[in-house]
């Protein structure tokens, strides 16, 4: 690359060096540099990653947070001005969160009113100025700074992504004003991979020596697992290893599956009853392990804590005990600590014993998950039956099911490494439709669902999200569990006051979304393959159907589901 470009161009052609593959783009009266730049790219035959217009920003981020999820490649996403910005910060919360690396890019709006080129031109210029733009992110991203000269662009673009990419791994936040913008740079290196390695932490031999020690002495030990395996090196690895073991393993408020479900050594979602007895806990990646108002350990119980950031430093207020602290990448620490294991010596008579205590009771549990799930069939159904259906429907296929508030997981009965997200525990409703679009993306081969509640859906900019699956052939099926309320917010209020008068109240006040609208008339209007599902008995025979339509037609799907109350 000898040619010069302007810089707002010279953004792709470096991205693309740092393994980009998608940039996500809502433009704006910033972007003239960035479209004359890349289009001058592209006559040239530079390699850039694959630009896609997104007609709203909180679809861009969660498409650029699912195509991370199922590549392991960090996404990035380019917005107009603040306004823009404004509109992606719950995605980058959600990424934050999630501890999701991204190159997330805004304009910002002329500082120069005459003189030079690039300066204001419309009168939004004016109005969408302000003092410190970056502060409208800056508590969810781990570096921010402006772009200052063209000159900078690739060793900035160096510095955030080895930034974003380092333990534990997260988004970061560039500023890109206009005139900087339009300045021509040479294009020579900007085809170059980054000057700067991203940090991984490894943790610290001691500590894992000790861990090891306690897991092997344990009596009652718990591994209480929220985020998965990290990789699927640790995945494959970590079920033999707790089975060898004899350590029971509750998913916790997964948003991501670190065992098979019908594994033996899983004993479900509720660690409380565990908890209790336990002597040693490994709370593997987990932003709230248990609910401290529910759950009392015993006062000589020990606690590993092991992830990325184990105290989860960025995290105001979390006073979970951490005897032992863990840090590095979920699945080399995982590994590291099943070889440290090994080296440990085994009574196998007990743990043979503890197995079988263990194994029978995973057995009870998930036996009477599938019987509740078999008695929500009706009309309207449960939730649970839907997740059963949708869990037996894909069984064997390559599969992910994207959860915000639809499908829980243990019903799903899912195997496999990547097969199952739930939202961030940031609560920004809106992800799990484009999430589902950015994995879809990402890996079009893998069949890809987004199961949502009726307020997520609509939460997600439906509109703005069937446009981009049709403009980009994506097949995801989308199942929008439509009970007509903000189920979660009657099912906290209940929680809260269970003897009080919303839990008495026929209609409880701020949750009803009555009169639900047609949702399948939405999804229509970007030619999707439609279908209302109001009896549980029907539900099998739809979900065929709309997996045969994705198979065969490549058409984007979305099942309208009515559910009763939780």
């Amino acid at each position: 690359m000898t040619h010069t470009v302007t810089a707002g161009g010279a953004i792709f052609g470096k991205l693309k060096a740092l393994g980009v593959d998608f940039v996500f783009a809502n433009s704006g009266t910033d972007f003239p540099p960035i479209i004359e730049g890349l289009i001058a790219a592209q006559r040239a035959g530079v390699d850039l990653p694959e630009p896609i217009t997104v007609p709203h920003e909180h679809v861009a981020l969660g498409m650029a947070h699912g195509a991370w999820q199922v590549t392991g490649r960090a996404q990035a996403v380019i917005l107009h001005t603040n306004v823009g910005l404004a509109n992606g910060v719950i995605g980058a919360i959600n990424a934050w969160c999630d501890q999701v690396p991204m190159i997330l890019m805004s304009g910002r709006t002329p500082v120069t009113e005459k003189g030079r080129f690039g300066a204001r031109t419309v009168p939004i210029g004016w109005g969408q100025e302000m003092f410190d733009q970056a502060a409208l992110i800056r508590e969810v991203t781990k570096w921010d700074y402006e772009l200052r000269f063209p000159e900078q662009i690739g060793e900035l673009l160096d510095r955030g992504w080895a930034i974003a990419n380092s333990t534990p791994k997260g988004p970061v936040y560039l500023s890109l004003p206009r005139e900087v913008l339009c300045e021509e740079v040479p294009a020579r290196r900007l085809d170059s991979p980054s000057a700067m390695a991203p940090v991984e932490t490894a943790c610290d031999p001691a500590a894992l020596a000790r861990a090891a020690a306690l897991l092997a002495g344990a009596e009652a030990p718990v591994i209480v697992a929220q985020r998965g395996a990290g990789t699927a090196a640790a995945f494959e690895a970590f079920g033999g290893f707790v089975r060898d073991w004899a350590l029971p393993v509750s998913q916790y408020w997964a948003n991501q599956l670190i065992l098979p479900v019908g594994h033996e050594m899983q004993i479900g979602a509720d660690p409380g009853p565990w908890l209790e007895q336990a002597d040693v806990v490994l709370v593997i990646n987990a932003l709230a392990p248990w609910c401290p108002d529910k759950v009392r350990l015993r006062d000589e119980v020990t606690v590993i804590q092991l992830g990325p950031d184990p105290l989860f430093s960025r995290t105001p207020v979390r006073n979970f005990p951490a005897h032992v602290t863990l840090a590095g990448e979920t699945g080399d620490t995982l590994l590291a600590l099943i070889g440290a294991m090994e080296r440990q010596a085994r009574d196998d008579a007990a743990l043979a014993a503890r197995r079988q205590r263990i194994a029978a009771s995973a057995q009870s549990t998930r036996a009477a998950v599938v019987t509740a799930a078999e008695q929500g069939r009706g009309a309207p159904m449960s939730k649970d039956w839907v997740a059963l259906c949708l869990g037996r429907a894909i069984k064997g296929r390559k599969a992910s099911v994207f959860h915000e508030l639809g499908c829980p997981l243990q019903p799903l009965d899912l195997e496999e490494h990547l097969s199952y997200f739930q939202e961030p525990h940031s609560g920004g409703l809106g992800w799990g439709l484009p999430a589902a679009m950015g994995a879809q993306l990402a890996d079009p081969e893998r069949l890809v669902f987004a199961t949502i509640g009726d307020g997520s859906y609509m939460f997600a900019n439906p509109t703005a999200c069937h446009q981009v699956m049709e403009r980009l052939g994506l097949p995801v099926i989308v199942l929008v569990l439509n009970n007509e309320e903000w189920g979660a917010v009657r099912a906290s209020a209940e929680m809260t006051y269970p003897d009080g008068l919303s839990s008495r109240a026929n209609e409880m006040p701020l949750t009803s979304l009555r009169p639900s609208p047609d949702f399948a008339l939405t999804a229509q209007a970007s030619r999707a393959w439609t279908e209302t599902v109001t009896r549980g008995e029907d539900l099998p025979g739809a979900l065929e159907r709309a997996i045969r339509v994705r198979d065969e037609v490549g058409r984007q799907v979305l099942l309208n589901i009515a559910i009763a109350r939780d």
